[in-house]
Formats: structure tokens, sequence, C-alpha cells
């Protein structure tokens, strides 16, 4: 049971000041106060779930008092029984707890003509909380979690809304941020309500499997431990499977269950990252790697800042084994996203994330994009499905960097993406090497280069484009030429 007192004994573990721990009691008074007599579905006095969105950040290691606050208070605005406000807040915990409990909550209905249009306002303003401020999307994600763990209590045709809404919007926030442990959960949780029966079924046959496949797991465990031993290295190796939810998707391209080579992996955690190299040596002197299986997220980032090495390895008699070696320092950022290099050696302040977020995150920067180009909430929706909320491909450009791209993107959107710029002096485009049609679809780790020297034809370019953010650059582009 989560009580305020279990909080404050975890941000007080933490060193937090008594000063700050008095804003969260005052905070979570205030919230006990105007949720008083207010009931979950569940039954449950209202104030639970606060507490549990508060509980779900510090599992994420986020130990700032203002969004602990922000938290306890995010649903009092809407729900305050007398008239509640953004500058209440302000005055009585701080400004920037203010700004944090308004980032999430609702906007008014009386504002707006429809429910869809509401739900249109509400959704952009959520989604643009990732450029404005990180902790805004981290309570709302939290605030999901905890309202996912309990959909139970809802009605059926609710359940099943809100788990193809989590799916649709809160998965790929997650994903942007680079927080995989809760957007793994968040998936799963999801896909209880979406596909029960598969849900049931898929997680039946994969226990099944994964009792005949941990003795052999745990062999191969040993042998790695005990070379990396022999040569003063430092580890922690952990056996991880893959979520029910990436399983069935693989099911639903073609994949038989028991053929999944990477149904059950070795996550391999080191001090530094000069010791993830050597120990790729060790993996592969001990397991013949297999060709072309081999990834570099180290040197190479995803775009989320996801670091890991992946190796697949020869495994018993013509098996494959997939083995992620990473530091403990990288496995907090992939499991929390960006948020952990608040917590991490040599990590950054709060100020400088956000600034990279909006710098750096491709994310964020399409959203910007995005944002500035559809006033209308409905265009603005229909293009973050379109080119945000949806699978990505990774691509190199010429100077060897990831790129994240919509799948379905074609060598044109890349160019309207990342180089602009030279769109009025393109005159080719190399994938791979090779020189290819500007519409041409681009595939995972594709290289991407621009040639610059030839003569120029913008005839019929849009027609080439998927995006719609690259159909306009494209269009603002001939009515320049014109």
């Amino acid at each position: 049971m989560i009580s305020i007192e279990t909080i404050i004994k975890r941000l007080e573990d933490h060193g937090i000041s008594q000063e700050k721990l008095a804003e969260v009691m005052k905070s979570y008074n205030i919230a006990k106060e105007i949720h008083k007599g207010q009931l979950r579905q569940s039954g449950e006095e209202y104030i639970i779930h606060p507490l549990h969105v508060a509980s779900n950040l510090l599992d994420m290691e986020i130990y700032d008092t203002d969004t602990i606050c922000a938290a306890l208070l995010h649903d009092t605005i809407e729900d305050a029984p007398f008239e509640f406000t953004k500058e209440d807040v302000k005055e009585l915990i701080n400004e920037t707890v203010a700004e944090l409990v308004d980032g999430v909550t609702k906007m008014r209905a009386m504002n707006y003509s429809t429910k869809k249009d509401l739900e249109e306002a509400n959704t952009r303003k959520i989604i643009n909380g990732l450029n404005k401020d990180l902790r805004i999307i981290l309570i709302k994600l939290c605030d999901r979690l905890h309202n996912m763990q309990t959909l139970q209590y809802k009605r059926i045709e609710k359940q099943k809304e809100n788990a193809l809404e989590t799916m649709e919007l809160f998965v790929p926030l997650s994903l942007s941020i680079g927080a995989y442990k809760l957007k793994n959960q968040l998936e799963d949780l999801s896909l209880q309500y979406i596909e029960p029966d598969d849900f049931k079924r898929i997680s039946e046959e994969k226990a099944k499997i994964e009792l005949e496949e941990t003795p052999y797991l745990e062999e191969v465990s040993r042998r790695f431990k005990s070379i990396l031993e022999e040569n003063y290295i430092p580890s922690r190796i952990v056996q991880r499977t893959q979520t029910i939810t990436s399983t069935y998707k693989r099911i639903k391209r073609g994949y038989k269950l028991e053929n999944i080579y990477d149904l059950f992996y070795l996550k391999i955690l080191v001090g530094e990252t000069e010791d993830c190299y050597r120990t790729l040596c060790y993996v592969h002197k001990l397991n013949p790697p297999i060709n072309g299986r081999f990834k570099d997220y180290i040197f190479n980032p995803r775009t989320n800042l996801y670091q890991s090495l992946h190796t697949t390895v020869s495994y018993r008699k013509g098996d494959l084994l997939k083995v992620k070696i990473r530091t403990y320092d990288m496995d907090k950022v992939a499991a929390y996203g960006i948020p952990a290099l608040w917590n991490i050696k040599g990590g950054k302040t709060m100020e400088e994330t956000q600034k990279e977020v909006v710098e750096k995150c491709q994310f964020a920067k399409k959203l910007m994009e995005l944002d500035e180009s559809f006033k209308d909430n409905a265009d603005f929706i229909h293009g973050i499905k379109k080119e945000l909320l949806i699978e990505h491909i990774y691509v190199y450009n010429e100077n060897g960097e990831f790129i994240e791209l919509p799948i379905g993107s074609t060598a044109l959107d890349f160019v309207c993406q990342e180089y602009p710029n030279v769109l009025d002096q393109m005159t080719g485009i190399l994938v791979n090497e090779k020189e290819m049609p500007l519409n041409v679809p681009l595939n995972n780790y594709d290289r991407i280069e621009v040639i610059t020297k030839g003569t120029i034809k913008h005839e019929n370019w849009d027609q080439y484009a998927n995006n719609q953010s690259a159909k306009k650059r494209l269009k603002t582009l001939y009515q320049q030429n014109l």
C-alpha cells in the first residue's frame, strides 16, 4: 500500500532537504482535501491515484520534488469542487509546480464546440509538453501507467478505447524519450485489452519455452561470467525476454513463436565503455558471431540516446543467441530514457537536458516543425499520427550519424527533413553508394548521400515524397522557383 509516508521516505533516503519534503507534504495535503469524498471506479479513495503517479516517477528515479508535487496535484485543477487555479498552486507551492500542473491539466470543455475538438486540443497540449518541459510528459506517462494498471474497473468498451489510445499515443511518447521499460509496460497492458486471447495464448506458450531455455541460458551466462572474471572485468549478466507485444508483432509478420531467435537474450552490464568492447571480444571468443548481426549503438546512439552493443552468436547446435552489452549508466538510460541523464555519472541538470531535447532529439524537433506547420488541431493530429506516432526506420547520413524517419519514407523525404537547404541544388541521391530514384523507399541502416552536381530537375518531386512536412517544403520550393 503506497502512502505519503513511503513517498517521503524514498525522497529522504535520496538526500532531499526538509524544506523540499515540506512542499511535498503540503502538496499531498492540498490534494487530499480537494479529492476528499471522491472515489475511483475501483472503490478506492481518489488520493490513491496521485500517490501511485508519484511512486511511478520515483520508480523512474525522478527525485525532483517539483515533479513529485505536480504529480500529487495533477488532477486538482480539473476535479476541485470549488475554483482552484494555476495561480493558487503558484501561491501555495511555487511557480514551477504551477506550470507543471497546468501542463497536464486538460482544456475546459466550454471552450470547444464538440468532444472531438476538445480531445484534439488536449492531445496537442500533451504532446507539445515535450518541448515545453520534459517533466510534463513524465507525469502524464506515469499517470497513464497507473490508469492502465487499474483498467479492469472500467466498462469493457472504455477498456479497449483507453488501450488503443495508449498504444497510439503514449507508447510512442515513451519511445521518443527512450523510456523502454515504461514503453514495454504500457504496450503489454494495452494488448491485454486489445487482443486478450492472443495475449493469453502467447504468454502461456512463451512461459513453456522459457522453462526449456533457462538451463541453457544459465550455462552460457556462467561461461561468460567466468571468462570476464578471469580477465578482470566485473559484470552482471541478466537473462531477459522479449515482451508479449513485441512477440505478438513478430507472429503477425509471419514468424512462429519457436523460431524467434531472440525471444530470450542475455544482457551483460559492465562499469565502463571500454569494458563493453573488451566484453564483446570474450563473448565472440566463446561463441562465434553471426556476420551482419552486430550493431554498435554506443558510438552511434539511437535518436532517443539509447546506447548498447548488440551481437548475435552461435548457440548450442546451430541456434542463435542475442547478447546486449552496455554500462550500468547506459542501462539506466535504456530503462528510464532521457530523464536518467539527471542521475548518472557526469549527468546533466534538468535545464541542460531540456535544452538537449529541444536541440537534438529528432522527435522533439519534428514535433516543433509540425506544430508550426499546422494551426488546425485536426491537421496537427493527422500529421503527428502519420509522421511521429508510428514505427520508424533508422538510416545513416553521409557523416555516419543516425537519422530517424517514419516507416515508408523515401529518399526525398530524407533530404527534405535533413537537408532542406540543398533542395534547390540537388541533382540526385546515393543510397548505399548507388544512385537511386528519389522515390525509392528507405530501409533500416541505409546510407544516404546527396548529389549536387549535374542538371537540376524539380518537376513532380512532390510525387516522390510521402511525408506531409516534406510535401510542404517542396511546395515552398516550387513557389520560390516560379
